[in-house]
């Protein structure tokens, strides 16, 4: 992996991951995107490793999505293979057996945006800009805008903000769902790092089959969905862990979880 170009951080079992490209406005070049792909395939399994950050570097933006100027160079097979690669590492960030909590420090747009959706929380700054833009240089969001983002703000807000090539400052990104929660910039590191750690307070082995099961569940009617929620509680009973909360409740003291 290239360190220049995506910084990392992990302390007390939270991970930060840093887009490291602010001349470009961490725009996402084929290095870039590889490189979070090889941390995020790294991870996977490490189970020191309880919660994820993303954010991006410096003051202006989070990340403006595709490198437009390296992206102009590419042959019409090689746009499809940027896209496919750029699409199925979101997939795996929605899909990783960890929180995901993207740190929005300044402007996001396209696949910046797209890797936000990808994200279990949403942090803003209060400088956010977010939209998917695509539609203004003739294309669509192609790495799962158009599938996550009317999954979160509804169809006719989703709609309108695709079509348009629409962007929206931090309040109506909170307004409409799109954010969880906004920060003074100043502040917003530290609000994703206070958020982590009370994730890692939970059993990490609940975090992973909660996370399974509300993501699974959603896309599916109620029945089928209460019959994963069952299949991800059974997976929770014969852990350690959760002998390890009974015995720290009925003691009165924090429990210690391992993930076992």
């Amino acid at each position: 992996m290239n360190q220049t170009i995506l910084l990392t951080q992990q302390q007390d079992g939270i991970l930060c991951l840093t887009l490291n490209r602010p001349d470009v406005m961490n725009a996402f070049n084929w290095a870039l995107l590889h490189a979070l792909e090889a941390e995020v395939n790294r991870i996977r399994f490490e189970s020191d490793i309880r919660v994820v950050i993303i954010t991006g570097a410096g003051d202006k933006a989070f990340c403006s999505g595709a490198d437009l100027k390296e992206r102009a160079t590419y042959t019409p097979d090689q746009v499809k293979i940027y896209i496919f690669t750029i699409r199925n590492l979101f997939t795996a960030i929605e899909e990783l057996g960890k929180p995901v909590i993207c740190a929005v420090n300044g402007i996001a747009l396209g696949g910046g945006t797209e890797l936000a959706l990808a994200s279990d929380i949403r942090i803003a700054s209060t400088r956010a800009v977010m939209g998917l833009t695509e539609t203004r240089l003739a294309v669509i969001p192609g790495a799962g805008g158009t599938q996550r983002l009317p999954r979160l703000v509804g169809r006719g807000k989703a709609k309108e903000m695709i079509f348009s090539g629409k962007r929206v400052d931090a309040a109506e990104a909170l307004s409409i769902g799109l954010v969880n929660q906004v920060c003074e910039p100043e502040e917003l590191m530290g609000a994703a790092w206070k958020m982590a750690a009370e994730f890692c307070k939970s059993g990490p082995i609940a975090v992973q089959q909660a996370k399974y099961a509300i993501n699974h569940g959603m896309e599916t009617d109620l029945g089928t969905g209460l019959a994963i929620e069952s299949n991800a509680y059974w997976t929770c009973i014969p852990t350690e862990d959760r002998l390890e909360g009974l015995a720290a409740f009925r003691e009165k003291r924090s429990p210690v979880f391992k993930g076992r």
